[in-house]
């Protein structure tokens, strides 16, 4: 039996936790989120807690019964809390300013590179050289995340790029050392 997929979700006060047909659907003081409950795994939504179920013992279901678990508690945490994403421009030069609800980052490029408002996510600023991405969807924010530093991915001689907050890069020698 699954480790993850046994371990009941708590729900804390404020959030709901609802069965409509295969769809989970959570509410919160945030929002609202939806899911689509992957085949061969049942809820059990009792007081104050959600618990995970394979219907049957195959191959597939016990895949899916941990992931199952896995994404429900994401979508608690979800609408209750939130989730935060910090980016970090590393770089001379390299700066963000916002424009409108969307950010403008100057990245050594000829142009300025314009990352336009998603829907469900809060893009902002901490100086001119962090980039908060936040939002209630944990797949949206890091997927938000990736395709901000795909732009200027941070390279191994100088370090510069687009960084995660606390990410280490591993820096290479370069040629005038190796010798």
């Amino acid at each position: 039996m699954s480790r993850i997929g046994r371990t009941p979700i708590t729900i804390p006060s404020g959030v709901t936790v609802e069965l409509q047909d295969k769809t989970v659907v959570v509410r919160g003081s945030k929002g609202e989120l939806k899911l689509d409950l992957p085949t061969f795994t049942s809820l059990d939504i009792a007081e104050g807690e959600v618990n995970v179920a394979r219907t049957n013992n195959s191959r597939q279901a016990r895949a899916n019964h941990g992931l199952a678990r896995s994404l429900i508690q994401n979508l608690v945490e979800g609408v209750s809390e939130g989730f935060t994403k910090r980016l970090e421009l590393v770089g001379t030069g390299y700066r963000a300013s916002m424009k409108g609800a969307g950010i403008s980052m100057t990245l050594g490029f000829s142009h300025p590179v314009e990352i336009p408002a998603v829907p469900g996510i809060t893009l902002s600023l901490e100086g001119n050289n962090i980039v908060i991405v936040q939002g209630i969807d944990k797949q949206l924010v890091g997927q938000v995340a990736a395709d901000i530093r795909k732009f200027r991915p941070p390279e191994p001689y100088k370090g510069k790029g687009i960084r995660y907050e606390g990410e280490q890069v591993r820096r290479k020698q370069g040629k005038a050392t190796a010798a």
